[in-house]
């Protein structure tokens, strides 16, 4: 994403439509560039050593490929359904102001770019709409928090929140090795347990995902050019708590209580 009204705002790129594997994370000082999942198909060890990776049981395939699915729609302003979506969240996130367009200003007061949202969506596809949706209906008071900056000491250059919405996405999406035919690392195959428990499981890690960033984004008192790095330390919190042992669902994970906080 280019600059805007003098500031630098976080890029990510669009989703890979196929099963190809290609690039691995990487960022600069002004942008999150989110590439496609990793191709391994052995797990690594604390050790450094490689080890075959687990055989994902029917009930997890058939999950994995329901969300594979989702996650290969992109956005597409001719579907009236995406637009009625894409309205639905603006009344989930203003419910006291009218939309007078689906172009619009109006849409930079949720981080969005500009007036088209739609653009932005080329980076993320449908899947990231979805997450912000279930992120309103069924958080709705952390989803505002965030929205609108409620909680803590906030920094005068503030992460933009649709923008992040969309980093958030890809970072799971990479984090968890979802483009891959099996997860590579063993992140991705715990998800798996609780995915085929809870297919709801992605919207739920999107959510405890967002929430735990805003708090990592408060404890370490970022400023709008140190997103990479509140990402980059939000990842590595995830990953840790998804490998907690004795955790069965994606509830249980420590964060999910940053959702429940008042």
């Amino acid at each position: 994403m280019d600059d805007r009204g003098g500031g630098s705002f976080v890029a990510v790129r669009r989703i890979s439509q196929s099963l190809e594997r290609g690039n691995v994370y990487h960022s600069s000082s002004s942008a999150a560039w989110l590439g496609r999942g990793l191709s391994c198909v052995c797990v690594q060890g604390r050790d450094g050593a490689s080890r075959p990776s687990f055989d994902l049981t029917p009930a997890q395939e058939e999950c994995l490929q329901r969300l594979q699915n989702r996650m290969e729609v992109a956005y597409d302003t001719s579907i009236p359904q995406h637009q009625e979506a894409l309205k639905g969240l603006w009344k989930l996130a203003f419910p006291e102001e009218e939309l007078h367009a689906i172009v619009s200003e109006q849409w930079k007061e949720m981080g969005w770019q500009g007036k088209d949202p739609s653009t932005d969506f080329r980076g993320g596809g449908f899947i990231s709409l979805e997450n912000l949706l279930y992120f309103a209906k069924r958080f709705p008071k952390s989803f505002q928090d965030l929205l609108r900056k409620q909680v803590g000491d906030r920094s005068v250059w503030e992460y933009p929140f649709a923008v992040a919405g969309i980093n958030i996405t890809f970072m799971l999406i990479q984090m968890l090795g979802l483009e891959a035919v099996k997860p590579p690392s063993i992140v991705g195959e715990t998800f798996l347990r609780f995915l085929s428990v809870n297919e709801s499981a992605f919207d739920i890690l999107y959510c405890i995902a967002f929430k735990l960033m805003d708090h990592q984004w408060l404890s370490m008192r970022a400023s709008y050019m140190e997103f990479n790095t509140v990402m980059k330390s939000t990842r590595r919190q995830l990953e840790r708590e998804i490998m907690v042992e004795d955790i069965t669902y994606i509830e249980d994970m420590p964060s999910y209580s940053l959702l429940l906080s008042q």
